[in-house]
């Protein structure tokens, strides 16, 4: 419990921008590949982006040129910087850590993000 802590979330108009952070608790989690998803109502949670653990990035299509992840391994800390939204973009956010070995994935608890005027 609270390996992953989410920060950030909040409410801005569109064309605005917003960082999530993601605070990891154990160290071992600079070498797990990490990433954002989001969930909005009524909707399955998807993946938004991933970063591995030696910075290489993947953003799925609707995020690319808008969103950055990255990471801080010192901090053992992941980010996802967020620019021009939309309203599309509102969900919760999620942070995600999966240990490539065991498959075991860990979750945050989630934090709002609401693009709206």
């Amino acid at each position: 419990q609270g390996q992953l802590v989410e920060s950030g979330g909040g409410l801005v108009q569109p064309g605005g921008s917003l960082r999530l952070s993601c605070q990891a608790s154990r160290s071992i989690f600079r070498f797990y590949p990490m990433g954002w998803y989001r969930q909005a109502p009524g909707k399955q949670r998807d993946l938004v982006a991933s970063i591995s653990g030696s910075g290489l990035t993947n953003y799925t299509d609707s995020v690319k040129g808008r969103f950055t992840i990255s990471r801080d391994n010192a901090k053992i800390a992941v980010y996802l910087q967020m620019n021009s939204l939309k309203p599309e973009d509102t969900a919760v956010y999620y942070c995600n850590a999966r240990n490539t070995m065991s498959k075991v994935q860990y979750w945050g608890q989630g934090t709002q993000v609401t693009v709206s005027s």
